[in-house]
């Protein structure tokens, strides 16, 4: 077979599909080759699903478009599909929710490029820059790093993996395509903000997926926007790494605490959705007992110390010297030491407990109580010696 001979039946092959476009339904408001709609399902037969265009003439779809990889629909009656507009032939309206699902010859690829329609490869490995892709089962498309997923993704989290993708560049007849996967991903999470902005509000709680990780938070999906989780808002008590409470995919209920739909920022706190410890301090760590605690943070004014969860106690400087005058906390005790204080006074609604350190206290408690019994002590020895005197000024004036 002679290139020209080869030419000639491609040129053959594309004018017969492109005549097959042409012969789309002539009516007012006929659709036109690559136009996309909205359609209800009406019916499901062995091999077609029949959809309700809101037009002249039965919208028809393969079935085998609308199965998931176990074979089974993915769609019922009554639901709505998004699909685009092929060709019609007598009264019945041919549609495809993608391209490339079984046989797909290069002029069909260029006129989903041409109209936008999706198409479904393999993704076959990874080269350099990218991926092959494998569309129709002969044609080879390439998809670079960047447009393979909304973040960058491992390998093993897409080869092998039949998707959908968007056609951005056709040339030399096919033998150079390119395509991205990102542009339907970002189609998708714009069409999830548009719905969003109707339901979700401030206050609200909803489930969402741990997108990425930062020293500063995380980032949350709740399924069409990115919105922040700071690190102060993952739970009641201080967190040092983030990593060591979240991971990637991790899925968790959250609250919403901003929406700026203009700017596009979002925030959550997932402290929110948990116990406030401070509704059990009070019964916790009642004035006056002896607790164990961590050293926080070492202040000017005294060192803060966690008791538990959330519930953070203040040793002012003036009770760190055991009497004895100190220039700063940091002469008396560290940063992550373990400490035994004792509970001096605690204001729920101010959210504030006043410490001492128990050693003080308690050498303080004790010599108070010697004080008090030397002073009983003496008392009663004065009592004693005045009672002596009398009994001896009554002995004489007899």
């Amino acid at each position: 077979m002679t290139t020209e001979t080869t030419e000639q039946e491609e040129s053959t092959e594309e004018e017969s599909f492109a005549e097959l476009f042409a012969r789309s339904y002539s009516d007012p408001g006929r659709l036109e080759p690559g136009q996309k709609v909205t359609a209800r399902i009406l019916s499901i037969s062995g091999d077609w699903v029949f959809i309700d265009t809101g037009r002249k003439g039965e919208g028809v779809l393969d079935r085998k478009e609308l199965l998931d990889p176990e074979g089974n629909l993915t769609v019922g009656i009554g639901e709505s599909v998004t699909a685009w507009f092929i060709a019609a032939s007598g009264n019945e309206l041919r549609f495809t929710t993608k391209v490339g699902g079984g046989s797909a010859g290069s002029a069909q690829l260029e006129e989903a490029w041409r109209a936008g329609i999706p198409v479904e490869g393999v993704v076959e490995k990874e080269i350099k820059g990218g991926y092959e892709i494998k569309i129709g089962g002969s044609i080879r498309a390439f998809c670079p790093f960047s447009q393979i997923d909304l973040r960058r993704v491992a390998a093993e989290e897409v080869v092998g993996k039949q998707l959908s993708f968007r056609i951005s560049e056709y040339a030399e007849r096919g033998r150079n395509i390119v395509v991205s996967r990102r542009a339907i991903l970002e189609e998708e999470r714009l069409r999830e903000k548009e719905a969003l902005k109707e339901t979700l509000t401030v206050g609200q709680m909803v489930r969402g997926t741990v997108s990425s990780l930062r020293d500063f938070g995380a980032f949350i999906n709740v399924g069409g926007i990115d919105g922040l989780l700071p690190i102060s808002e993952v739970g009641w008590g201080r967190v040092a790494d983030i990593r060591e409470r979240l991971t990637v995919g991790q899925e968790i209920e959250v609250k919403v605490k901003s929406l700026d739909w203009e700017k596009e920022k979002f925030s959550f706190s997932l402290k929110d959705t948990l116990p406030d410890p401070w509704e059990e301090a009070v019964g916790s760590f009642p004035e006056g007992a002896y607790v164990t605690g961590t050293v926080v943070r070492l202040a000017t004014f005294g060192a803060f110390v966690t008791l538990g969860e959330g519930v953070d106690g203040l040793v002012p400087i003036s009770r760190l010297g055991s009497g004895k005058r100190i220039n700063h906390p940091r002469e008396v005790l560290t940063e992550g030491e373990s400490v035994e204080v004792k509970v001096e006074s605690i204001d729920r609604e101010s959210r504030r407990i006043s410490l001492s350190l128990a050693a003080a206290s308690r050498a303080a408690s004790q010599a108070e109580a010697e004080l008090v019994d030397y002073r009983k002590a003496a008392a009663e020895g004065a009592s004693r010696s005045l009672g002596s005197l009398g009994d001896l000024l009554k002995a004489r004036l007899k």
